[in-house]
């Protein structure tokens, strides 16, 4: 990643309140959630637990979301490799019904424009991605080994800046990249 500027834009109270956003990276074992505040955390489930594992993600996020009532949803879109995308699929699934239910739009980012958007290059690893948001916010990920919390967070920061609400100042060439998204039509009040 090339050295950058960090800012942080202003947030005037003629400008209003903060959209809020949350983060999601979907996984049946360890889901990453970054809230509106910027609390990120994992949802840690065993194979034990069978079916029961998506219920515990279901009631988790139904928490987060009653709790937190974001604006927007930034979810990682299902992995292109039919393995994953099926046990990947349940999860969003039952996600993506509590994220209509509580009535939050959702956008969809690739797991390489995420990548593309964070560290300049879509295939990224976790330790660059962790370094790209160490650089771009001084943000640490200490207890993240999956990364899961890292990708969350800066899904996160993807849709605030899709929402022109930069939480940090990045390379237009890098911004542009969420143009790949697949972003919510929002309400009027919204934008």
């Amino acid at each position: 990643m090339t050295a950058q500027t960090v800012t942080t834009p202003a947030v005037t109270a003629a400008a209003g309140p903060r959209p809020r956003i949350i983060g999601l990276d979907l996984s049946l074992t360890s889901t990453g959630v970054a809230l509106p505040d910027g609390t990120t955390y994992r949802i840690k489930t065993r194979a034990a637990d069978a079916d029961r594992r998506l219920v515990m993600i279901r009631d988790n996020i139904r928490r987060a979301l009653d709790t937190h009532r974001p604006h927007l949803a930034v979810v990682e879109d299902l992995p292109i490799t039919a393995n994953s995308a099926g046990i990947t699929g349940m999860v969003h699934g039952i996600v993506r019904a509590e994220l209509a239910d509580a009535e939050v739009p959702r956008a969809l980012i690739a797991a390489a424009t995420l990548k593309a958007f964070a560290a300049d290059h879509g295939r990224a690893d976790k330790a660059a991605m962790a370094d790209a948001a160490y650089l771009a916010a001084g943000r640490r990920f200490d207890d993240d080994k999956g990364g899961d919390q890292c990708d969350a967070w800066w899904l996160r920061a993807a849709g605030h800046d899709w929402w022109d609400d930069p939480l940090f100042t990045l390379p237009a060439a890098q911004r542009n990249r969420l143009t790949k998204a697949k972003w919510p039509v929002l309400p009027r009040w919204a934008r």
